[in-house]
Formats: C-alpha cells, sequence, structure tokens
C-alpha cells in the first residue's frame, strides 16, 4: 500500500503515460513495471558491489563490463534521444535474454515489447522514477514492487479477470510469521499474483535464517527449488518474476499453470502452501481435474483450491490460507465436505476471522486465514479461533494507518497455544473442541462459537420518560418565544 509522496509521484509518472499518448491503463502498467524492475536491477547490483569491496569478496556482477550503457545509472544521465535508442535496442533485450535459456525470467519475458513512442515521454519517465524515494529500490526490505503494482492495478477500477486482487503486505508477513518458513522447506503458492507470499517467505528466511547461505545445499535449495508459483495471468507471471529476481532469488519456479486444471498432475510435492486463491473468477469446469471434484464437487474455485492445496502437501505440510467466510459457514454439500476433509482426515490448527474491510478499496468481502496440517489420518483435537478486529489500518476505502493493531497478538499467542487452552468464549481467542464443531455440521464461523456478554441497562419508567420530553419541548418553547421577542425589537 503507498501513499503520501509515493503516490503523488506515481500518479504524475502515470499522467506523463497518459499525455505522451500511451492511453490504454494494462500497457501503461506493463511499462512502467519494465522500467522499474531495470532500476532495481541497477540498484541490487550496486548494493552488491558494495558487499564485494567491503568483503575483499570478488563479484561476478550481471550486466556486462564492457557495457556500462545498460545500467540505470548510466543510461539515465543520457539525453532523450541517445537514451531511447540504448533503451530500446539494448537495455530491452538484453533483460529479455537474462537467466539464460528455460530460466522463469526468459520464459516469461521473452514476449516484453518496448511501446514507448518518444525519446520525451522515455525522459520524463526515467526522471519521474529516479526521483521516487528509496523505498522503491532493491535496499528495501518491503515487495515495493508488488504494493506498486498493486496501486497501479487499483486505476483499472476493478479486480483482474480471474477475482484475483492483492494481498495486503501485512496480512502475507502475518501469514509467513505464522507458518515460521525452514530452510528445508519446499514452498508453494498455487495462485502466486505477484509473488507476495513467496517474497516474504524469502526475506523471512534471510532474516531468522541467514546462516543456510553458508550450507551449499541449502543455498541451491534456496536460489532453484524451494519457492514454486502458478499463475494464469501473464502480465501477473511476467511481475511476479521479476519481482523475485529483485529479491535475491536466482531460479524460482515460476511458470504458466492452470492449477485446478486436469493437466496439473503434481500431488505430494510441497512442505508448505501460502496463498490467497481467486473467490470468484472464470473456472473451465470441464477441465478441473477429476481428484479434487472427488473431494468436493463444486464450481466455487475457492473450494477447489482447498482440495487442491491438500493434494499438493505432502504428509506432515502445511498451509496457511485465505478463504472468503462463505467457505467457513456455507450449506452447500460441497462446503461441508471440504471442511469434513481438513477437520476428520487432516489437523486443523486455527480459523483466524478477519474483518470485511481488509481488501478495500479492491473488494469488501469478509475473509479468514485457515491453517492446517496434512495427515491423512486425522489429529484435529481442538482448532484455535482469533476474531481479528484490526490489521493495523482503518477499514474503509483510505486504509490509512491507525494504533490499533491484532496482528502481533495473533502471531505471540499462536505460537504459545498452550497459554490459550483457558480462555474463554468472550475472550478474542479461544479454543473449540472437534467433537462441538462436528455437531454444528464442520461450522467454522468464529460466531457460532463466539459469546458475547450482554450488558444489561436500566431505563426509565415510560410515563417519567414522557414527562421529560414534555418539559423538555416546554423548555424550548420558553427559549423560542424569547428569541421571536428579541428578534422583533
Amino acid at each position: 500500500m503507498i501513499t503520501g509522496e509515493l503516490r503523488s509521484k506515481v500518479d504524475k509518472i502515470w499522467e506523463s503515460f497518459w499525455t505522451g499518448g500511451i492511453t490504454n491503463p494494462l500497457t501503461v502498467i506493463e511499462q512502467f513495471t519494465y522500467l522499474l524492475y531495470i532500476k532495481g536491477l541497477d540498484d541490487r547490483e550496486k548494493r552488491k558491489e558494495k558487499d564485494s569491496e567491503l568483503l575483499k569478496t570478488p563479484h561476478e556482477g550481471i550486466f556486462p563490463k564492457d557495457q556500462p550503457e545498460l545500467r540505470w545509472s548510466t543510461f539515465s544521465q543520457m539525453g532523450p534521444e541517445e537514451m531511447f535508442e540504448v533503451v530500446s535496442q539494448k537495455v530491452f533485450p538484453f533483460i529479455k535474454g537474462m537467466g539464460g535459456d528455460g530460466s522463469a525470467y526468459s520464459e516469461h519475458i521473452k514476449d516484453a515489447v518496448f511501446v514507448i513512442p518518444s525519446p520525451a515521454l522515455l525522459s520524463r519517465v526515467v526522471a519521474g522514477i529516479s526521483d521516487l524515494p528509496k523505498t522503491t529500490s532493491a535496499d528495501s526490505e518491503v515487495d515495493s514492487l508488488g504494493d506498486l503494482y498493486e496501486y497501479l492495478l487499483s486505476k483499472l477500477q476493478s479486480s483482474g479477470t480471474n477475482g484475483q486482487f492483492r494481498t495486503p503486505r501485512q496480512i502475507i508477513d502475518m501469514m509467513v510469521a505464522l507458518m515460521k518458513p525452514t530452510p528445508q522447506d519446499t514452498i508453494v503458492d498455487p495462485a502466486a499474483g505477484t509473488a507476495g507470499f513467496l517474497v516474504s517467505a524469502s526475506e523471512y528466511l534471510r532474516k531468522n535464517h541467514n546462516d543456510l547461505f553458508y550450507t551449499r545445499d541449502l543455498k541451491e535449495h534456496f536460489h532453484n527449488t524451494m519457492f514454486n508459483g502458478f499463475e494464469i495471468d501473464t502480465t501477473m507471471l511476467r511481475i511476479s518474476t521479476m519481482n523475485m529476481m529483485l529479491h535475491g532469488i536466482d531460479n524460482p519456479n515460476i511458470r504458466y499453470q492452470d492449477s485446478l486444471n486436469e493437466q496439473n498432475k503434481e500431488q505430494e510435492k510441497y512442505t508448505l502452501v501460502l496463498a490467497n486463491p481467486p473467490f470468484t473468477g472464470s473456472l473451465d469446469y470441464d477441465a478441473v481435474s477429476d481428484d479434487l471434484l472427488k473431494v468436493t464437487k463444486t464450481k466455487k474455485t475457492e473450494l477447489l483450491f482447498l482440495a487442491l492445496f491438500l493434494r499438493l502437501l505432502k504428509k506432515g505440510g502445511r498451509a496457511a490460507v485465505i478463504v472468503p467466510d462463505g467457505v467457513l459457514f456455507g450449506a452447500s454439500n460441497a462446503h461441508k465436505a471440504i471442511r469434513k476433509e481438513i477437520l476428520e482426515n487432516n489437523k486443523l490448527e486455527a480459523v483466524i476471522s478477519m474483518p470485511s474491510g481488509i481488501f478495500k478499496p479492491y473488494a469488501g468481502v469478509s475473509t479468514g486465514v485457515l491453517i492446517f496440517t496434512k495427515t491423512g489420518s486425522g489429529g484435529t483435537d481442538h482448532v484455535w479461533f482469533y476474531d481479528m478486529e484490526s490489521d493495523g489500518f482503518s477499514l474503509d476505502d483510505k486504509r490509512s494507518p491507525i494504533e490499533a493493531n491484532d496482528i502481533p497478538d495473533i502471531i505471540e499467542r499462536f505460537h504459545n497455544l498452550d497459554n490459550e487452552k483457558e480462555r474463554k468464549r468472550t475472550d478474542k481467542s479461544f479454543f473449540v473442541p472437534f467433537e462441538e464443531i462436528k455437531e454444528n455440521d464442520y461450522d467454522l464461523s468464529i460466531n457460532k462459537y463466539k459469546e458475547v456478554v450482554h450488558e444489561e441497562i436500566e431505563y426509565e419508567e415510560p410515563l417519567i420518560l414522557m414527562r421529560n420530553i414534555k418539559q423538555l419541548e416546554s423548555n424550548i418553547a420558553i427559549e423560542l418565544d424569547k428569541l421571536e421577542e428579541l428578534l422583533s425589537e
């Protein structure tokens, strides 16, 4: 989420595109993102060069030494005509070939096309991007490319054609912190979008398990096989691969894949699922994998994705996923079937109910986070519920920062569940036994189990209230008469 100075400068760049002849919002988004990516590559390279100089270690850069003009810091200082020729004829072909044949980058960026029509427009846009605050550089620890992309998408005034909208960064980070990824994990997001979950997981590992880079096997796993994402939107694929590279992942497995399709045969391959699957959108029901329909026969993507998560996970694998509230209490056979599958045949650990404003201004749907472990043999004894009231931002369309924030409390309590056993159902968090949930048709709505304390309020007798109202009216009439006398003098 971007606000203030950054938002104003991004709007100015957008206006430059518009007045420069590029009026298709999707084209603006793509061209803007390519240039952000090119700048990010140079920012990242400069950071590595500084580290190499400080540590006296060799560094093999991504830019050819005999072509300094490929770097943002060089061509951004050129005149408009020279810059235009360098970017269109050299820089774009260079980024399209990065990573070598067969890499995620070359695969998804190979179709990138430079369509900025004039040197003057390119010069204005490059100057505008150079003037953006440091939070958009590779030195930033936040998913800045994803945040900017989210804001740019908001200018389309709708979510994607397949029902996707970007998960707020604070919710992504919360879910990653709840799951505590390890260097041995193999992580997947089957609805990857801009790769926000994968980026957050990579940053968590860098911060909490930095020693993994001193072990050859773990380092290779981190750069090549740990992070996996599927996406059917080709624009999102380009964004996500660029986003991952800017965050230091050499070769993530991000690929074009309809996750629910019969052609997706993957199973029991991953140890951790982090995802916010689409809640609505188009679905080719005839092409949906039969083994998913066996778990829950439905056309609802949110239910089919839950079945997919269970199939993708290895035994003992864990998942933290966002679902619309309807999944938690829906009364259809399909809704009950998937909840029963997770509760009876696997281990449901937690249900975190989130307020409806979390996804504003893009959507007002109420959602929750499900956390479960694939066991294939049950294991749900009781389920931990938490009633989130705030995520640190207002719940209106502005989503302004506020002090109230349940996220730190959620993380602390989830990692100390033994201390939750005595909590009452009037509290924000509490346990509910499996048998009670089963008796309620596997309903996972927190309102089904939360107890609300009603304070008794005593009112005056009706006759006394009537007398008081009449007295007030009499006093008002007297004061109005006095006012009228004053005005008539």
